[in-house]
Formats: C-alpha cells, structure tokens, sequence
C-alpha cells in the first residue's frame, strides 16, 4: 500500500492509542449516515471491530508536512473569506463547513467570485442560487478542500482572491417592512360584477415577506382616472406602487398607459412564463408595477422573482428582467 505524503498506513489492530486525522463515516442504508469517531479521536481496543464494521481494515496516521494545514482549518478559512453579514457557521464535519442564515432574508450571492474560487485546485465551493428568499438557520453554502491536506500557501491563496472581489461574496440582506399602496383597475371589478381577487393574494404574498398593505383602491378602465389613484399613493409617500388588472393589450386595459402617464417605464413585458406582462416603472425612486392575472392564482411569477430586491431597496433594470428567459419557464 502506497502511503500519501504526510500520512503513515497503519493496521487497525495495530494503531490503539494513535490519533485519528479525520473523521470516520458511517452509513447504515435507511437508517443512519453520519460520524462513527470524530478526527482527533484515540483509538481504542474497543474501537476496533467498530472500524472493521465500515471497512476500515487500516487507518492513516497523520506525520502533516511543514507548510500543510489540515481541511478543518482550510474549510474553516474559505468559509471565512466568503461570508458576510447575515451568516453563521457550522463547526467542521468531514472538512465541510456549511453557512446558515441567522434570520429570514434575500440571499446574495456573487456567482461571479464563486466560480473564480473554485476554478482553484482542490477547493471546493459548493452554494444555492442567489436571490433567495430563505428562512432562519437556512444552510445556503458549504466549502471544503477535496484533499485531507492542502498547502497553506493555496488557502493564502483562495483569501487574497476573495479579497479582489466588491463586497462579500455570500450575505443575507434583512428584508425591511415597506408600505404599499394597490390600485386595481377593470370595470368589472369597480362596477362590483366580479369580486376582486387580486388583494387578498397580494396581502398574503406582502405579509410574508413583512410588509404591509395600507390601502387598495378601486378605478375603472380610465386611463386618468387610474393615474389618479397612483399619484394618490405617490402623495401619501408609500414604499411601492402595485397596479393590477388591465394589463393585457385589449383596447379597454389603460393600466400601462396610465402608469406610463406618471412615471418612467423600465420594461413592459418579461421573458419569463407566468408572468410574462410584468410592467416595471419608477416614478423618482419609488416602484410602480403593473401586474400580471397570473399572480392572482400562481404561486410563482415574474413579480415573485423581483418583489424582495425590490424590498431591500435594489432597483431593477431592463437588463434584470431580459435575463428572466433563461429559466424562465416556471412551472410550465
């Protein structure tokens, strides 16, 4: 058996009162997966049938080479070079250090930096998908090395990269409480033939993520009329604007031209399904969207993906929700 550098192999039977330099897994097929003995641990006469059990007719013992750190410490600095505000993490297991959320936020992550650091030999940088939505003590990255020892000089290495990098690499941003108004359009609705449906589904998707709706108003398909009750949102100085109904091209739908009429259009239309007559505005800083029918009865729009960046304040772009196509086809 060829022994790696820095490592000796050593017969089970042989290695009682030795160190171990790792951990130790055990798997049971639908029962249990998880540490037998954890690194560090002596080894004992007890343990060694326990050893047998998973296979381990030899063990290595670690003689760790000038220059070398062993992956618990490299896992805890990469993860320590990538983490920012929002985050805890996790003691090592197996070498993995994972970084939970310590409230309920937007994940940010810069998938730029993440591919940069793992293009890195040996380092394995593993996270969800930035602009997330999670709750408290969410596991959203895990890093490790691949080896069981790696040169110093690589994880200096990996740090200074992450340095060169804006900003932290992974947060989690708090989602602030904002105020916001609705103007719901259509005849229809305004006349009372059909009972509105959109607010009771606004309000829940809004008191999830801890805002609150302060009033919904009602307008027909007035073009002037609708600009009215948005300029009346404007002047009570609420956080966003949500506009719905009307939104289609039929002749008689006037919420884009109305929203047009008071504020700047960012993009009508969005690559994404459902969701796809999404309307972004601004009017100063303030967020007036136009929304489509589908957020009255899907789970997940356009208007889900872009609603907490909007809470934490980031501004959407036309090149925001170009990107929308790729993946967009939600739920189809």
């Amino acid at each position: 058996m060829v022994n790696k550098p820095g490592f000796r192999v050593v017969p089970v039977q042989e290695a009682v009162g030795m160190m171990l330099p790792h951990d130790i897994t055990q798997i049971l097929p639908g029962e249990f997966k998880g540490r037998l003995f954890k690194k560090g641990h002596i080894i004992t006469e007890a343990d060694i049938d326990p050893l047998l059990s998973v296979g381990k007719e030899h063990i290595y013992v670690m003689d760790m080479p000038e220059g070398f750190i062993h992956e618990n410490e490299a896992g805890e600095r990469i993860a320590k070079a990538v983490a920012g505000t929002g985050l805890t993490l996790t003691e090592p297991y197996e070498g993995k250090v994972t970084l939970k959320t310590q409230y309920k936020g937007l994940v940010k992550i810069n998938a730029r930096a993440v591919h940069a650091l793992n293009a890195l030999e040996a380092i394995c940088l593993s996270t969800i998908l930035t602009n997330r939505v999670v709750e408290a003590n969410h596991s959203v990255a895990a890093c490790r090395i691949i080896p069981l020892i790696i040169e110093e000089s690589r994880i200096v290495e990996l740090e200074e990269l992450a340095r060169t990098f804006d900003g932290p690499i992974v947060e989690v941003l708090p989602i602030p409480a904002k105020k916001v108004g609705i103007v719901t359009t259509g005849s229809e609705v305004f006349k009372g033939r059909i009972t509105d449906k959109f607010g009771p589904a606004l309000k829940n998707k809004l008191e999830a993520l801890g805002s609150t709706v302060v009033e919904q108003r009602f307008a027909p398909d007035e073009k002037e009329v609708i600009e009215e009750q948005i300029r009346y949102f404007l002047d009570m100085g609420v956080d966003l604007i949500l506009c719905t109904g009307g939104m289609s091209v039929d002749p008689d739908d006037k919420t884009p031209g109305a929203i047009a009429g008071v504020a700047e259009v960012v993009r009508y239309g969005t690559p994404m399904l459902p969701g796809s007559m999404l309307l972004v505005a601004y009017h100063g800083d303030t967020p007036i969207l136009g929304l489509p029918g589908a957020v009255m009865h899907e789970p997940f729009t356009s208007f889900d993906v872009f609603l907490p960046r909007i809470l934490v304040g980031e501004r959407i772009t036309a090149e925001d929700i170009t990107r929308l196509g790729y993946g967009g086809l939600y739920n189809c």
